[in-house]
């Protein structure tokens, strides 16, 4: 094997040659000298077609390459201008690196990867580079791998949902793709206008395609979907209605702990139903045995508070039946329970019921199609881990570029290695 096959190996660079490497003395990096091959010379650097030389540029640039062990590499070679028909006169195109970039395509690749497993600040002291250098490199590559694609085409079945991003009410809101398990996407803000720029972007021929929508209760998506696409089906996503009685229960625990302390004046009991919280928000499954001895001691001294938590689980059984036996059985549930919930005379539940009433359709709908918002609450989930992992952000749209990489289509694999197999 030629040297010139072995650097370009170790160098990995394509479709160019090796003209020389040296040590630099002044700096102590190890300087490759390269050139593209005859057919990567003279094209554009935006379209790659070829173009009409114009000049020779600022003359000879560098690109840094990945490490060779503990020295720093670059990549040296002539940085000529071409007149493009397109694009005028822009600088050459060169195998190794996109256009505009001052890093090789592997070591993009590398830093992309690591930004998906790591913080950022871990891969900038890795890879010897600067915070906001990885947050460019995580942009240029997810619009080099997203070139030509549009995200949004084929949409059928969607999710909908915001998330916080930092501290005084900053949101996101993000759209998934049920189909392919994938956020579509993603922008700072939530509300009507911000949901209105996504089906702007959508356009009314492809919105008039979904078929299905998954959210929570806001009123603003709804109102939205509706002006939007009236003839996609809206499901409540079942985790908010449930989400909605624990919120009900715990309200109705405090006030049973309020009347302990004002009408028994018993500090103990009290305390008891203080710390009964993880008692009546776990499943029944879940519960520990100490949990469950302390539901059974709720379930004598205080019948109401009890009474309270069978609401709770009645409402979760409802989604359990659509889960485990038909549409029918669970539709008949809901509306037993929204009658149990309007004679339970705790207010708390009245109001739930009533609640859970206006958004009836919604709920039926999440039965009948088995429709949720699970894989948006599981991309949330994911989006938080990201946020948490960099010790926050604070721009979305560093937020966005890095969920887009991760979640949103084929993640980065580390260079000259294939993909896990799925």
């Amino acid at each position: 094997m030629s040297a010139n096959r072995i650097w370009k190996k170790l160098l990995t660079v394509e479709r160019a040659v090796v003209e020389q490497v040296e040590i630099d003395q002044d700096s102590g990096v190890l300087v490759a000298r390269v050139r593209p091959t005859t057919r990567e010379r003279g094209r554009c650097g935006v379209c790659r077609r070829p173009g009409r030389g114009y000049d020779q540029g600022r003359g000879r640039r560098r690109w840094r390459c990945l490490d060779a062990g503990t020295t720093q590499v670059f990549l040296e070679a002539d940085a000529p201008r071409v007149a493009c028909r397109e694009h005028g006169v822009v600088t050459a195109a060169v195998p190794w690196a996109r256009h505009g970039a001052g890093h090789t395509r592997a070591f993009d690749q590398q830093a992309a990867w690591m930004a998906t497993e790591c913080s950022k600040s871990a891969v900038a002291q890795l890879m010897r580079t600067s915070w906001r250098t990885v947050g460019a490199i995580v942009e240029r590559f997810v619009a080099d791998r997203d070139a030509g694609l549009d995200r949004l085409a084929g949409l059928r079945r969607i999710g909908v949902d915001e998330i916080s991003y930092r501290k005084g009410q900053r949101y996101m809101t993000v759209v998934v793709d049920h189909h392919t398990r994938q956020v579509v996407w993603m922008a700072d803000g939530h509300g009507r206008a911000v949901l209105e720029a996504f089906f702007t972007a959508l356009g009314p021929k492809r919105a008039a395609r979904l078929t299905h929508v998954s959210a929570d209760g806001a009123q603003w998506i709804a109102d939205t979907v509706a002006a939007h696409a009236p003839q996609a089906v809206r499901a409540m996503d079942p985790f908010h209605v449930v989400a909605w009685a624990t919120e009900a229960l715990d309200a109705e625990r405090r006030a049973a702990w309020n009347r302990a302390r004002r009408q028994a004046r018993d500090a103990a009991t009290a305390r008891a139903l203080k710390d009964s919280r993880f008692a009546l928000w776990k499943n029944p499954e879940d519960l520990t045995d100490r949990q469950q001895a302390k539901l059974t001691w709720i379930a004598t001294s205080d019948p109401r508070l009890h009474r309270a938590y069978l609401l709770k689980e009645g409402l979760r059984t409802v989604f359990a039946i659509a889960r485990e036996q038909d549409a029918g059985a669970a539709v008949d549930a809901l509306d037993r329970w929204l009658s149990w919930a309007q004679r339970s005379r705790i207010e708390v539940f009245v109001e739930l019921g009533r609640r859970v009433r206006r958004h009836r359709e919604a709920i039926v709908n999440a039965l009948v199609e088995r429709l949720s918002n699970g894989l948006i609450e599981s991309t949330n989930t994911k989006t938080r881990l990201i946020i948490r992992r960099g010790f926050g952000f604070r721009t979305a749209d560093a937020v966005i570029a890095l969920v887009m990489l991760t979640l949103g289509g084929e993640r980065p694999t580390l260079p000259g290695r294939q993909p896990a197999p799925a």
